[in-house]
């Protein structure tokens, strides 16, 4: 399976190094074409306790991959990650504004069907909003919005992505369910629940 992770700050780097780390053929998308850049040389913008040597390894293996071209990444995966940065604002709520500028490129670049999997910290309502923009921009292109919120720490956020207690899938799509079940069917082995 081939997914894409828009957003390669803590929650995207560790998402799609770990599900590159199952065996899944990733990539990450950030329209920070430096960060990108790094990346791409092996050096990571963050530091999480063995991420350097999971992504070094998994994009030698060729199964990590890094660029600023949101229409490549979306154009090849099956499920499509959301992981934007989602700031307070100065009346505490979320700035969705990351979130609506990514929903608008993936709308343009549908090319089939996908999943499209949230994994920012949003407010309730924001599946149907990301629905709604995708839509305005794809036309007839068929694709279903899911909630994957994910529960990571610093410090152990690879235990926390490979051993989870649990993993949440919003969705009320049968088709849209068996994929995100397929993704995470390493995890099944360790009997993690699925919420």
């Amino acid at each position: 399976m081939h997914i894409a992770v828009v957003g390669t700050g803590y929650v995207g780097l560790v998402t799609g190094t770990c599900f590159a780390e199952f065996g899944v053929d990733v990539t990450c998308i950030d329209n920070d074409q430096s960060k990108i850049d790094k990346l791409n040389r092996g050096k990571i913008p963050i530091y999480e306790p063995g991420l350097q040597q999971l992504v070094e390894k998994n994009a030698a293996e060729g199964r990590l991959h890094f660029t600023s071209d949101i229409r490549e990444g979306v154009e090849n995966a099956l499920v499509v990650f959301i992981a934007v940065g989602t700031p307070p604002r100065e009346d505490g709520s979320a700035d969705l504004s990351y979130v609506d500028e990514v929903a608008e490129s993936i709308g343009r670049s549908l090319n089939g069907y996908k999943v499209i999997a949230t994994k920012s910290t949003v407010p309730i309502g924001t599946g149907a909003r990301v629905k709604e923009l995708i839509r305005s921009h794809c036309g007839d292109t068929a694709f279903d919005v899911v909630s994957n919120p994910e529960f990571l720490r610093e410090g152990s956020a690879i235990e926390d992505f490979m051993r989870p207690n649990r993993i949440v899938i919003g969705t009320d799509r049968e088709q849209a369910d068996a994929i995100m079940r397929d993704l995470y069917a390493p995890l099944f082995l360790m009997e993690t629940p699925i919420v």
